[in-house]
Parts: structure tokens; C-alpha cells; sequence
């Protein structure tokens, strides 16, 4: 059992290092859910969040360093594209965890 609890002990350690830390930041979750409607330059991206193009491409690099987002050249400018939809289910499922406990902390303070 010891081995088992190493080894998941790693793979905590790698999803926190990979996937948690580029999550850490809602203007990096944003951006995911606008690449799950559709593909994206970076100015498509800052026009849309009303945030400053080197922000954005900050954030679009920590999200490509993770593989959380692809890329594509186009000329000079770079297409940006959600790879794998899973990561959108994930923060929805977290969303819908988030709702359920606020639908429940509402409900006791009505009790009260």
C-alpha cells in the first residue's frame, strides 16, 4: 500500500505543478472558456476579456508551457485552440460543486 500512496503522492504533485497552478489565475480560466467556443488570436482574446495584449500573451504562455492550450502559426500571427475539451467539463464540474455549496450555505442562513 505504501508504494501505491508514493505513486499517487507523485501524480498529486504533478497534476498541482502541471494543471492546478495554470488554474490559479481567473484570467486563465476565462481564457479556456473562450478558446472552447473557438479558436483565437491573442488580440481576439484581449479585445474580448478587455485586458491589455501582453497580459493576455503572459497568461497564453503559462497555459501553452502546461499544454493546456494549442497553437497554430498564421503568417505572423499565432491561432490559439483548446486541445483537449476535458478541461472545460473539470471547471464545469468544479463550477456546479461551488453552486451546490453556496445553494446549501443560503439554505442554512434561511433556517436560521
Amino acid at each position: 500500500m505504501k508504494k501505491n500512496t508514493k505513486s499517487l503522492e507523485l501524480e498529486i504533485n504533478l497534476l498541482h505543478e502541471r494543471i492546478c497552478s495554470a488554474l490559479a489565475d481567473t484570467t486563465r480560466i476565462m481564457i479556456l472558456y473562450l478558446l472552447a467556443e473557438k479558436d483565437m488570436f491573442v488580440n481576439d482574446i484581449s479585445e474580448a476579456l478587455d485586458t491589455p495584449q501582453s497580459t493576455i500573451s503572459r497568461h497564453l504562455r503559462v497555459l501553452r508551457e502546461r499544454n493546456l492550450v494549442a497553437t497554430e502559426r498564421q503568417g505572423t500571427a499565432v491561432l490559439y485552440s483548446l486541445p483537449d475539451d476535458r478541461i472545460i467539463q473539470v471547471l464545469d464540474l468544479m463550477r456546479a460543486i461551488l453552486n451546490d455549496q453556496i445553494q446549501a450555505e443560503a439554505a442554512i442562513t434561511k433556517s436560521i
